[in-house]
């Protein structure tokens, strides 16, 4: 009989589990509204920055104003920061008002410490709106060429020929030189030569252009064929030059030693000039 009633009385692990679900049924009972709203408010608020970010994109796109994610951002706060103000005082007991009156203190002392990225930010808008660069721009900035990819926040991504990021902050570009240029002329790589004395130019140029096709198709641009320029005069002879167009991806240098070797071989070019004699 006193086996049996050992057996009916609960064990600590029986009564510590017992309890614990009784504690989490409570707090879901006396919860349940709360919870239900969080949750209404989150997915409502991730809905509504999808849909807004479409929207903002294409609004961007007939504006002609650039599509960056730094305005894209600056959207996904706003919509969370209303989000969190709407649940602020239901779920969590908290008036909004304190909040912000907190934040407006603690972003005075913020913002002397975070002065460098507001300006980024502020620099961002001036690059954006101003239309000075966009992405898809070929640009020279500080000695660096390449393509604007993006801009940020805090940077503008530069993509140079070889593969190279770049990584500007936007306070910098915004007080830097910037030299805009077109395709063509990132892509062109000249090559030197003097010809000889009394060689038909016209002849000469059709050489020229076929062995550099020739020779160098692969790593040429094809909407933009080799081209043959002169100059001036010499003593040795009639100076020009080859102008070579890149393809995307391929290093000038590249180019240029590949051009170089088209052209050594031929005869009505003058090599006393570099070898001095």
């Amino acid at each position: 009989m006193l086996a049996d009633d050992a057996d009916d009385v609960p064990t600590l692990t029986e009564v510590a589990h017992t309890d614990v679900l009784g504690i989490v049924g409570d707090f879901f009972r006396d919860n349940l509204g709360k919870i239900i709203w969080l949750v209404v408010v989150a997915v409502c608020a991730a809905l509504l920055a999808k849909v807004l970010t479409k929207v903002l994109r294409k609004a961007l796109a007939k504006a002609a104003i650039p599509n960056v994610s730094l305005f894209v951002n600056i959207m996904r706060v706003l919509v969370w920061t209303l989000a969190a103000t709407l649940v602020l005082k239901p779920v969590f007991g908290i008036s909004p008002t304190t909040v912000f009156t907190a934040l407006g203190i603690g972003g005075l002392a913020l913002s002397l410490g975070l002065k460098d990225s507001i300006a980024n930010v502020i620099s961002g808008f001036e690059l954006m709106f101003g239309k000075v660069v966009k992405p898809g721009d070929v640009v020279t900035i500080s000695g660096v060429t390449g393509v604007v990819e993006d801009i940020s926040w805090r940077q503008t991504i530069v993509r140079a020929r070889g593969g190279n990021v770049v990584i500007v902050p936007n306070s910098v570009l915004s007080t830097t030189a910037i030299q805009k240029l077109n395709p063509s002329n990132e892509a062109l790589v000249k090559v030197p030569f003097t010809a000889k004395s009394g060689v038909d130019t016209h002849e000469l140029s059709h050489e020229l252009t076929g062995l550099v096709e020739s020779h160098c198709k692969d790593i040429l641009n094809a909407e933009l064929p080799p081209l043959v320029k002169f100059s001036g005069l010499t003593p040795y002879g009639m100076s020009g030059e080859v102008f070579a167009y890149a393809k995307d991806g391929v290093a000038l240098s590249s180019v240029a030693d590949a051009v170089t070797r088209a052209i050594s071989n031929c005869d009505e070019l003058e090599q006393r000039a570099a070898t001095g004699e």
